[in-house]
């Protein structure tokens, strides 16, 4: 058996975290021959409800737990990590404007980043999922400057599912017979599903892929506006399909993306795609050896273009505000 590897779970108290746990400790996040140290982090006022996820993990008896360890102390729990998945945040609340949402998250996520650089691994990787991610990846990264920003990514991967799910429903095939689904900018619902250069048993010959009325007046608003139908029907917010899109995330950072393949993942853009620089920006990618390659010359059209636009702007908008809160 391979060494374990530590990888620390942050609002593992929570529904996401939770489930998410479970993934890593069974296997499915990286892999079904890789022991793991586990850390379950959260706030003190959960310290109970974290002992409790703590006694059931225990009460699975699960071969590839090595170790189990929970914490409060975001220092103790990001000691010598290799996989930070940073769930823990405040929810948006009723009536909140997407700043009061950055206000009160930008604190955590500023000193999960001072922790990380002071604690972690050298060989650690960051994945940013409590919203607004990708700005929240940007504060944690700025935090961190002795941590390569190429460690450093945002969840898209949830979107990513979700279309690649719908896609599927809508044409009656398997999921593992779609490629290269895409999803550009910003986790919200500016985010750009695109189909522009997906593969259907790797081509495009399907009517689907070139029905762009379906695309622009169904897909893509479906896509963006699944996690607020999620909790309209759920009466909460998307938990067991986070966690699986968190784990997948991490699986194909850990073991790579398939040839032929891209997967979504937002990285720090160096203005790819005419993006703005300084921002996490999501892009398909593929990646080998455990790193994340932009898909690279890529055709756009002008819808393409004009949506990624306004992801841009958006994502700049939100640094600015942020910039602000901390200036």
């Amino acid at each position: 058996m391979p060494q374990p590897i530590r990888i620390t779970v942050t609002g593992a108290a929570g529904n996401v975290g939770y489930a998410l746990s479970f993934c890593i400790a069974t296997g499915s996040t990286l892999g079904p021959e890789q022991p793991v140290d586990l850390v379950l982090l959260d706030i003190p006022p959960m310290a109970t409800v974290l002992e409790g996820v703590a006694l059931e993990l225990e009460d699975c008896a699960l071969p590839l737990l090595n170790s189990l360890t929970v914490s409060t102390d975001p220092r103790e729990a990001f000691r010598g990590t290799q996989y930070a998945l940073l769930v823990g945040s405040k929810p948006r609340t009723k009536g909140a404007r997407r700043g009061d949402l950055i206000e009160s998250n930008l604190p955590i996520f500023v000193s999960q980043g001072q922790a990380l650089n002071e604690c972690a691994a050298d060989d650690v990787r960051i994945a940013v999922v409590g919203n607004p991610a990708n700005l929240n990846c940007l504060l944690a990264q700025r935090n961190a400057p002795d941590i390569p920003p190429e460690r450093f990514s945002a969840l898209t991967r949830l979107d990513h599912d979700r279309a690649l799910g719908l896609l599927a429903r809508h044409t009656g095939v398997s999921p593992r017979r779609i490629t290269n689904i895409a999803i550009w900018g910003n986790h919200s619902a500016t985010q750009y599903p695109c189909l522009q250069h997906a593969r259907i048993d790797d081509h495009r010959d399907w009517p689907a892929l070139r029905d762009e009325t379906w695309i622009r007046e169904t897909f893509i608003p479906c896509i963006q506006q699944r996690g607020a139908e999620v909790i309209e029907k759920r009466g909460q917010s998307s938990a067991a399909s986070a966690a699986n899109a968190i784990s997948n995330h991490v699986r194909s950072w850990h073991q790579g993306t398939p040839e032929g393949d891209s997967v979504s993942m937002a990285v720090l853009s160096q203005g790819e795609y005419g993006t703005p620089p300084g921002v996490f920006f999501s892009f398909p990618v593929t990646i080998a050896e455990g790193n994340p390659r932009i898909v690279p010359d890529l055709p756009l059209d002008e819808f393409d273009r004009g949506m990624i636009e306004a992801n841009g702007a958006e994502l700049v908008r939100e640094r600015s505000i942020a910039e602000k809160i901390l200036s």
